[in-house]
């Protein structure tokens, strides 16, 4: 048993450090074409990226693996794969439930990552990208690392979502991490500042946080930010 369980925690280690390499690959490339310039002196600060972005990964793979290898094996979860197991309609509830959760968890445990003194043990590691880039999506301190790494495993032991939607909540976790630190903003400004932008996260409003610090906490969404009165708005180098 511990040797399936060490394979699946590895195998999602691998797959954890691929979807990272892929996805900020992805846009960093498009960074490339759109603002060729925009890393042109950030080598060494990407290299950096990188590193505490592939141990991030292992970080977040092993509890990953282990809950994998649980639901497979032991049907520890929630995670279900019958259509009809629950109503339709509870699929895309499950998304929006699983992400604001997320969200909410991300909020408050980012605040506290601001603490003076976390803030120099752990979470200076992802404020030293500065500009921060499409790699900094994962660039954490181990102890950041594992704050980030609990919340969408423990979530499969209390809340059911088919294997699908589990899916999509990994990609838009993954995508909005990514693009919130390309450092351009890549939506049009229609979305930006219509009201439904107001609530939403993109890099105009996360790189706010990367110049000032305390404000723009959170991750979707701007909710927790409007609520705690922590929402300073967008970037004005961003601004479209």
């Amino acid at each position: 048993m511990l040797t399936a369980i060490t394979i699946s925690a590895l195998a999602m280690t691998a797959i954890v450090a691929v979807r990272y390499l892929i996805a900020s690959g992805l846009f960093a490339w498009a960074t490339s074409r759109v603002r060729p310039r925009l890393y042109a002196k950030l080598g060494s600060q990407i290299s950096r990226e990188i590193r505490w972005s592939l141990l991030s990964a292992a970080i977040y793979g092993v509890p990953a693996g282990v809950v994998a290898w649980g639901w497979q094996n032991q049907g520890w979860t929630l995670i279900y794969t019958d259509l009809d197991a629950y109503t339709l309609w509870y699929l895309p509830l499950s998304l929006v439930i699983y992400l604001f959760l997320h969200d909410t968890w991300f909020y408050w445990t980012h605040r506290w990552m601001h603490r003076p003194r976390l803030f120099r043990i752990a979470h200076a590691v992802h404020h030293n990208s500065r500009p921060p880039t499409a790699w900094a999506a994962m660039s954490f301190h181990p102890l950041e690392a594992i704050t980030g790494a609990v919340v969408i495993p423990a979530l499969v032991f209390i809340i059911p979502i088919h294997v699908a939607m589990l899916g999509l909540v990994l990609a838009i976790m993954t995508i909005m991490g990514v693009t919130n630190h390309m450092g351009w903003e890549m939506f049009p400004r229609a979305l930006v500042h219509s009201k439904l932008g107001d609530w939403l996260i993109t890099a105009s409003h996360h790189q706010r946080h990367h110049e000032a610090y305390s404000c723009n906490y959170g991750l979707y969404f701007r909710f927790w930010d409007k609520i705690c009165g922590t929402d300073r708005g967008i970037s004005d180098a961003l601004q479209r």
